[in-house]
């Protein structure tokens, strides 16, 4: 490793400069080849680089000083066993090289399958169970397509879209908004090694970075960067996936929507999507005939598109309640009211259907049907 570490150690003191961003970064490299042959070039002919701010001129001056601080971080990386994937890599993927900001450094831990088509599932921290089941299918069935599924290990739709992935044992990617060492959310711990071992965690911040607010944003670009496509399954107006959304349809990658309750704010910012002509999903068959070049004809892991389910034989009663029923969880007085049953009827009906499991009971009093 420490021949790697000397071919990478230019990259991390680059990396190390203030002010010198993604885009300035990468033009420096264009300009003289290597990072090594910019750190050998005089800080002036640095300025005679188009966009190179002047405000990175004092950093270029002081390059030994941060010699220490990114030979630290490489011992880190060493010691842990992290990989490295920079933009002159055979392994970098190729879409994400096409972003105008392309990280020039990524860090990794997993494996990273640069021949997968990759479609970024994204949406509220703070999901409707119909969200988080929708999240889930959506991402199993893709991942058994031979999709990669690419989210960012958040709360919600991100942890859903990455559970059903591991659920066909396909391949997913979470890209962090915070750096290696840092694991966030928390709770998430045992997905981010989960996550490892059939696809990659990945993050272009230093190990020890925090995640901070602003660094989400930042994160979003490179899911919408690595993927096809951008599924957003739930968002309100004000939305991080909107974001990755907008982005995606920046770098001409198809951005699709799933469509929810009118009455639920988590929908508003996927109808908006719909309004400004994002894709509709309603399956999977939807993202699968858009980019249908990208899939594999038959499932990859031999798992059948449509397992047929069987249901429980249902009396008179028990049919008509289900008939009440969607996947959006349903309120038992809204219920009640359209069966004009007594209520203890509803509620011992209700708990019958539950107990067959064809039915779900949500916190609040709210039931939905439980998908085949």
């Amino acid at each position: 490793m420490e021949s790697d570490a000397a071919t990478y150690l230019p990259w991390f003191i680059l990396r190390e400069i203030p002010f010198l961003g993604n885009q300035g970064f990468n033009r420096l490299v264009q300009a003289f080849g290597t990072p090594g042959k910019v750190l050998a070039a005089k800080p002036d002919a640095w300025m005679n680089i188009a966009g190179i701010s002047k405000k990175i001129l004092p950093g270029s001056l002081q390059i030994n000083q941060y010699t220490d601080a990114a030979q630290r971080e490489l011992h880190q990386i060493t010691a842990l066993g992290i990989k490295i994937l920079t933009l002159h890599d055979p392994g970098f993927p190729g879409l994400l090289k096409t972003i105008p900001d392309p990280p020039p450094i990524l860090t990794y831990q997993g494996h990273m399958d640069p021949g997968a088509p990759c479609i970024a599932i994204v949406g509220s921290r703070n999901a409707s169970s119909y969200g988080m089941d929708t999240a889930r299918y959506l991402a199993r069935r893709l991942a058994d397509m031979g999709f990669c599924i690419v989210s960012g290990m958040a709360r919600g739709i991100d942890t859903a879209a990455h559970t059903g992935a591991l659920e066909a044992t396909g391949n997913t990617i979470a890209v962090l908004g915070s750096g290696l060492k840092k694991i966030y959310p928390r709770e998430n711990k045992d997905l981010f090694y989960r996550i490892q071992k059939s696809g990659a965690v990945i993050s272009e911040f230093k190990l020890d970075t925090d995640p901070y607010p602003y660094n989400f944003p930042v994160r979003n670009r490179i899911i919408a960067g690595l993927s096809c496509g951008t599924i957003v399954v739930e968002a309100k107006k004000k939305s991080g996936s909107l974001i990755t959304a907008r982005l995606a349809a920046e770098y001409n990658r198809e951005v699709f929507a799933v469509p929810g309750s009118i009455r639920s704010q988590k929908s508003q910012g996927t109808h908006s999507l719909l309004k400004q002509g994002a894709k509709l999903v309603e399956n999977e068959t939807d993202v699968v005939n858009e980019l249908s070049h990208l899939v594999h004809q038959e499932p990859v892991h031999g798992i059948p598109l449509e397992k047929p389910v069987s249901r429980p034989a249902l009396d008179v009663t028990k049919k008509q309640i289900m008939q009440l029923l969607e996947v959006y969880p349903r309120h038992i007085d809204s219920i009640i009211e359209s069966s004009r049953m007594d209520s203890g009827m509803v509620s011992a009906v209700l708990l019958e259907l539950e107990l067959l499991g064809v039915v779900k009971h949500h916190p609040g009093k709210y039931f939905s049907i439980v998908k085949e």
